[in-house]
């Protein structure tokens, strides 16, 4: 689930993104107003954390302009600014929802799940995925095989996610690199080889059949059946 971050204070943004990384989200970050619109409209997000006091444009301005321009992604305003004529202007503005500074961050995880549950409920988007006898259930974020939980860990999900969307496809390391961690992995890691081969023991080992197989010179494939 990827996540874009705009705020121009440094720390903060190091504190945010760090958090909502350890818990398996996939962060860009946005320094300032023009920036954060120019990424917000160019690429798919599933949740926007917009900061109020931007410079160059405001926080508020952007989300007037991305609101106008059709994006329907659902943002959070970060501010300092809590009295309730604040959030009431912010939310008029487009936001779905509003936090104030300074907060804990357990608070700020909650708020983003909460919205992107919502997103879920009111769009056409699936609350599971089924591959043969595995199955991921998005919105308590279980998996199974053949009816055994299945244990992942909060990246192993995101590859899985990946791989179950694109079941039957190709999917290259440079695929999983941009959307499962981030733009700047050297692409020439071995990272993603080593999360598939974790994520191959826990799905494949003991069970009947494999679903995960590797494409020789091309990437993976999750699917019921391999294909030369």
């Amino acid at each position: 689930m990827r996540i874009l971050l705009i705020e121009d204070d440094r720390e903060a943004a190091r504190y945010v993104a760090k958090g909502l990384g350890e818990s398996g989200f996939v962060i860009d970050h946005a320094e300032d107003g023009p920036q954060g619109l120019m990424m917000a409209t160019s690429e798919p997000y599933d949740v926007l954390v917009v900061d109020r006091m931007l410079p160059g444009v405001d926080g508020l301005s952007v989300i007037e302009a991305l609101r106008k321009n059709g994006t329907d992604t659902p943002i959070l305003i970060l501010s300092a600014m809590g009295s309730v004529e604040d959030r009431v202007h912010g939310l008029r503005a487009g936001g779905d929802d509003y936090l104030v500074k300074p907060f804990a961050f357990s608070e700020l995880l909650a708020r983003i799940e909460a919205l992107t549950r919502r997103a879920r409920t009111d769009g056409v988007q699936e609350t599971s995925l089924r591959v043969a006898d595995l199955e991921m259930n998005l919105l308590s974020r279980a998996v199974h095989r053949g009816g055994q939980p299945v244990d992942l860990k909060p990246r192993e999900f995101r590859i899985l996610e990946f791989l179950m969307r694109h079941a039957g496809q190709v999917v290259t390391r440079t695929m999983l690199l941009e959307s499962v961690w981030d733009y700047h992995f050297d692409p020439q890691t071995n990272v993603v080889d080593v999360h598939i081969s974790r994520l191959r023991q826990k799905v494949d080992v003991g069970f009947g059949r494999p679903l995960l197989h590797t494409v020789r010179g091309a990437g993976y494939r999750l699917a019921e059946n391999e294909t030369p």
